[in-house]
């Protein structure tokens, strides 16, 4: 027998700790290879890891709430044979070897420089705030403490260096009082991670809003033949509006680019992105999750419709793999028919654009002078005004709106 110490694997796109949020083992437990071990919140989503080899549990690292860092022992176990080398990949979320590995190096060997590597933006957010920097550890290039980095320290989210900070760097928070029938709620898990998220992109990036309406009327009549033709011929298939929505989202991204990317903190670059991968919000029992639909753009109406309620149903039961959560390059968020006249939704950082689909139902709209009764809804688009005009923006929703009050049109972008 040989003693194994599994160590927690990436777990995609930079992500470098989740919270523990559930324990499927515990010590004196034996388990099969590929056997749930734990529940890990991100901040995307909750991913299971299973185990990598058979054995005997002898220690699990950790208890439910706590911090798990990528890289550090999760369990150790009894083996059979000799000891493997650690497994880091095997049976676990898929790794983001190039994203994640500035991090990883930061954390193996951060700069030893006594002047701290950061860009003249991030040194102005910290002095604004009161933080030292060589307080901050960084996870950018060589060390190099982001903007992100900041904002992790200002939410006490960040890694700290053995240094003290010093006693102004945030302003304590006023106490709230609690009265008798008052109830506290702690925020954990996916609520918490949104909030840090939501903090992080509102703090990083300057939003802006642009909505506008959209009569949907032929894209209505268009759905209904559709889903008839698909069930004439047995295909139970029901195809809903998002598909529409991709598709003339992704023919919008084609003719102005640079929403259809990331924002690198530390390079303080616009990474355009090349693939179409289309983040939809999805609302679960733990909160808001994003899934992504990759390479988007190579999948005819009916495929969208199935994959994304293949998406939609493993993010509420909490069944999305890693490669599901990340890579996105631009975000649609609707609420269906709850969804209001309109809202300013916060932009899935790091990409610059999230559009909102709002409820469609019937309204009075003017045709050729003539007050009429159409299918209308709204779409409102926010971005990160950094990387984005009003100009492009007002643009870019113009043209998705061509492209759903003239579906047929979708066909001819599709070719």
């Amino acid at each position: 027998m040989a003693t194994f110490e599994f160590k927690l694997p990436d777990l995609g796109e930079g992500v470098m700790e989740g919270e523990l949020v559930k324990w499927h083992v515990k010590a004196g437990d034996v388990v099969k290879e590929d056997q749930v071990l734990a529940e890990v919140m991100t901040d995307k989503a909750t991913v299971t890891v299973p185990s990598p080899k058979a054995g005997r549990v002898i220690q699990t690292h950790g208890k439910e709430g706590d911090i798990a860092k990528v890289h550090h022992p999760l369990v150790t176990m009894e083996i059979e044979g000799a000891a493997p080398a650690q497994a880091a990949g095997h049976g676990a979320p898929a790794p983001a070897a190039q994203t994640a590995a500035p991090a990883q190096a930061a954390a193996a060997a951060p700069a030893q420089a006594t002047k701290v590597l950061a860009t003249p933006v991030t040194r102005r957010m910290a002095r604004e705030h009161g933080l030292d920097l060589t307080t901050i550890s960084g996870s950018g290039p060589q060390g190099r403490v982001t903007k992100a980095d900041v904002v992790a320290a200002l939410e006490g989210g960040g890694e700290q260096k053995n240094v003290v900070a010093p006693a102004q760097a945030r302003p304590a928070a006023p106490s709230v009082s609690t009265g008798r029938s008052d109830e506290r709620v702690p925020l954990r898990g996916l609520r918490k991670k949104i909030a840090e998220k939501m903090v992080r992109s509102k703090f990083t990036m300057p939003h802006f809003a642009f909505v506008e309406e959209v009569d949907a009327t032929e894209l209505v009549a268009l759905r209904a033949r559709l889903n008839a033709q698909l069930a004439a011929v047995g295909d139970n298939t029901k195809i809903n509006y998002l598909p529409f929505i991709i598709k003339a989202t992704i023919a919008a991204l084609k003719r102005f680019p640079h929403l259809n990317a990331n924002f690198d903190e530390a390079a303080q670059e616009l990474v355009v992105r090349g693939e179409y991968n289309i983040g939809m919000a999805v609302a679960t029992p733990d909160g808001l999750t994003v899934a992504v639909v990759k390479d988007a753009d190579r999948l005819t109406l009916a495929e969208l419709a199935r994959e994304t309620s293949r998406l939609g149903v493993a993010a509420r039961e909490r069944k999305l793999k890693m490669e599901e959560l990340t890579g996105g390059t631009f975000t649609i968020t609707s609420l269906g028919q709850t969804g209001g006249l309109f809202a300013t939704p916060i932009i899935n950082h790091p990409e610059v654009g999230i559009m909102g689909v709002h409820k469609l139902k019937k309204r009075p709209a003017v045709v050729k002078d003539q007050v009429v009764v159409r299918d209308m809804m709204n779409l409102s688009l926010s971005c990160d005004h950094r990387v984005i005009d009003g100009s492009v923006a007002a643009e870019f929703v113009y043209e998705v709106i061509k492209y759903l009050e003239k579906p047929d049109m979708l066909f001819l972008a599709m070719s």
